[in-house]
């Protein structure tokens, strides 16, 4: 079953790492605040906004995916856990 979404790009679905602060600051969060609220490392979410991070896997990936910054490919069965 085809969602659509391979067809699409990358670059025209994520979001940069400012549109990412400024729709946190819109929605009246801080980047701990969101960060709490999911389960994620403060620290590693600071450093996936600064872009210190690659975000190729793992948390950072995830973190990377869940503010925006990457889409989650549907055509990857991306609810396996990557360990």
């Amino acid at each position: 079953m085809d969602s659509g979404v391979c067809r699409r790009t990358e670059a025209s679905l994520a979001r940069s790492s400012d549109e990412a602060r400024r729709m946190l600051r819109d929605h009246g969060l801080s980047v701990v605040d969101w960060a709490n609220e999911r389960g994620f490392a403060v620290a590693l979410v600071y450093a996936v906004l600064s872009g210190r991070r690659k975000c190729l896997r793992g948390e950072s990936h995830r973190i990377a995916v869940a503010l925006g910054l990457k889409v989650a490919g549907d055509c990857i069965d991306s609810t396996r856990g990557t360990g």
